[in-house]
């Protein structure tokens, strides 16, 4: 259990700093390309609204100088250099789709034949403006019917964003790797406290398990002294009997409990003849069950073998059939299989029911002392902590245990055991 919390932590924190990461290093890279775009965009405005040049030398706005006259803080856009440090082609397409104009001055990387091509390519798409490769374009409706597409070389600023991009992606995984070995070496600390506080809970129930047997064991060889010498039935004694008897199982439950959270160390692991053993719990229970009008149906596999500690198993299949007897309805069936799946073996207990559970609440059933509805109280015996036990049992052998509803009025328990 402290081991699947300190993992559950350290996932838990480093899945959040995966997160911010994500949204920080993402969000930095998204607002990097717009940056781009709107910038070639803005560029591509003011040639188009030029018909396809730069306007005569402009001088930038007063606010950009300082006391002494010297150009502060140069915004691109309203740079005078910007036509000179500007990359751009452009051509018009007439009404008839043909290549007009085409001026390729300012630029050596495209041959007019190619520039055709481009406003072509662009026209056909049906977009106002976008990219084909790594030059932005506008296209923008003439007044004779003709289009004029302009194109503007954005390779500069495409390549420093995917230089920054990789930087930034390598920097976050240098980052996230570091950070996780971090939280790993400090999760145990992080679960220290109740990691103690967890043991000494199981040791106390282990002790004080061991001490309350005693005095219950006195209790009942006294009644039983008593019992004798009245040399007739009394009820006072035959109660004191059945609630000592009551609490020494509900003792030897918790006890048992406590062994198997403790984990595979407590448990003798050996080759296991399941089919047999589920088999032989099955027509152990079956007088139980016809006493009551219960049907028990099976469908084991034979030959199969698992490894695990032989009494975890049998106490793990005893309190599922026990569960299933004492919650069927009368005159109802229960069914017990157990199939061979890749890498394990499978063991489902279906029961007729009576019980309208919410499926959301299922798993609480593995809670200790949780009794989901009205039928599952003290009337029917036991204390709710057997499936605590049986889940606890399954973890302890790295299996993993299920209830869902298999239909209308009835419930499935099922079990994978991997082959160890």
């Amino acid at each position: 259990m402290i081991k699947r919390l300190r993992m559950k932590f350290a996932l838990t924190a480093i899945g959040s700093v995966l997160l911010v990461l994500i949204v920080l290093v993402g969000g930095i890279n998204i607002f990097n390309y717009r940056e781009v775009v709107s910038d070639s965009d803005a560029v591509l405005r003011m040639l188009s609204d030029n018909g396809g040049m730069f306007p005569e030398r402009r001088t930038p706005p007063q606010d950009r100088f300082d006391g002494e006259n010297h150009l502060m803080g140069r915004d691109r856009i309203d740079s005078p250099e910007l036509a000179f440090e500007t990359r751009y082609f452009s051509a018009v397409i007439g009404i008839d789709g043909s290549v007009g104009k085409v001026d390729t001055g300012r630029i050596a990387a495209v041959s007019e034949t190619e520039a055709g091509d481009y406003a072509l390519e662009a026209v056909s798409s049906g977009k106002t403006r976008g990219f084909i490769g790594e030059y932005r374009f506008i296209v923008s409706p003439q007044t004779d019917g003709s289009m004029l597409v302009i194109f503007c070389d954005c390779g500069a600023g495409l390549a420093n964003f995917r230089g920054f991009l990789r930087i930034s992606v390598i920097i976050s995984v240098i980052s996230l790797v570091l950070i996780s070995i971090a939280i790993f070496l400090i999760s145990g600390r992080a679960v220290k406290p109740v990691a103690e506080s967890y043991e000494k809970q199981k040791r106390f129930i282990t002790d004080a398990g061991h001490e309350i047997k005693t005095p219950l064991a006195i209790i009942n060889a006294d009644a039983d002294v008593l019992e004798m010498e009245s040399g007739t039935d009394n009820e006072w004694i035959a109660d004191i009997k059945k609630q000592t008897s009551r609490l020494t199982e509900l003792t030897n439950d918790l006890i048992m409990l406590s062994r198997m959270e403790e984990g595979r160390d407590t448990l003798t692991f050996e080759s296991l003849d399941l089919s047999g053993l589920v088999t032989g719990q099955a027509d152990s229970f079956r007088a139980v069950a016809a006493s009551s009008g219960k049907t028990i149906g099976t469908s084991v596999a034979a030959g199969i073998r698992t490894r695990g500690d032989k009494k975890a198993i049998t106490e793990l299949v005893s309190i599922l059939l026990d569960n299933a007897v004492k919650y069927c309805p009368e005159g109802g069936s229960i069914s017990v299989s157990l199939a061979k799946e890749s890498h394990g073996s499978i063991i489902e207990i279906i029961n007729d029911t009576a019980d309208d559970m919410d499926p959301a609440t299922l798993d609480q059933l593995f809670d200790r002392f949780y009794r989901g509805d009205s039928s599952r109280n003290s009337d029917k015996g036991g204390y709710g902590i057997g499936l605590s036990i049986a889940h606890a049992i399954v973890n302890s052998h790295k299996g993993k245990i299920s209830v869902h509803k298999k239909e209308e009025g009835k419930i499935a328990f099922r079990v994978f055991l991997r082959d160890d």
